[in-house]
């Protein structure tokens, strides 16, 4: 098949997906209505009901889709070439920053806006998000154990626990951000972040 080629199905359902995270990035779950995402997506009801069954069937995929790029993303960020481990995961932290501070600190990530929401509301969307995040943890403790091994970086106890650290620290950033509308938390997380990996700031 021609690379070029594409599938006619596939792009309608990418495109309710991408939608329907543009949207919910903004608003929220339980707040957005099928009718608004399939409004602005073009897309009749109808057809999204031929690629989703309901709207938590929906919300699965939306987070499912979500982590797919967003752990692709971190691998690119940890095989960035001619930089340390210390350098990739200071790239990987600055990037989080950047995805979190525009739109008035709405930012985009979805753990973020929908993690506490839909955790609630779906046992189906919950597991999504756990092995959404335990994918984020593991990249992250292999690239501190990486990091510790070629000297670029040093902890305090293990991988995995200053992965987790780092990790719910940000997340915490994250939220507090949007609820100050200020870009503040981050620098506290940076410099929190600095001193688990023992980098001069």
């Amino acid at each position: 098949m021609n690379s070029a080629t594409t599938n006619p199905a596939t792009d309608v359902r990418a495109n309710i997906l991408a939608t329907g995270q543009r949207i919910m990035a903004g608003k929220g779950y339980s707040a957005v209505g099928l009718n608004e995402i399939l409004t602005a997506a073009g897309v009749p009801k109808g057809s999204f009901y031929h690629y989703f069954g309901s709207k938590d069937a929906f919300g699965e995929a939306l987070l499912q889709n979500y982590f797919d790029d967003y752990l692709a993303e971190i691998d690119r960020t940890m095989a960035a070439p001619g930089l340390t481990m210390a350098q990739r995961l200071m790239s990987y932290f600055q990037l989080w920053q950047d995805s979190q501070s525009f739109e008035d600190c709405q930012g985009k990530c979805l753990a973020v806006k929908l993690g506490a929401e839909v955790a609630d509301l779906s046992e189906a969307m919950r597991r999504v998000l756990r092995r959404g995040t335990d994918g984020i943890v593991g990249r992250l403790t292999a690239a501190i154990e990486a990091g510790v091994g070629e000297g670029s970086l040093d902890i305090d106890g293990s991988a995995a626990d200053a992965a987790r650290t780092l990790y719910q620290l940000w997340l915490g950033a994250s939220i507090m951000v949007k609820i100050e509308r200020s870009t503040a938390p981050f620098a506290t997380a940076l410099a929190s972040t600095r001193q688990i990996l023992h980098l001069a700031s």
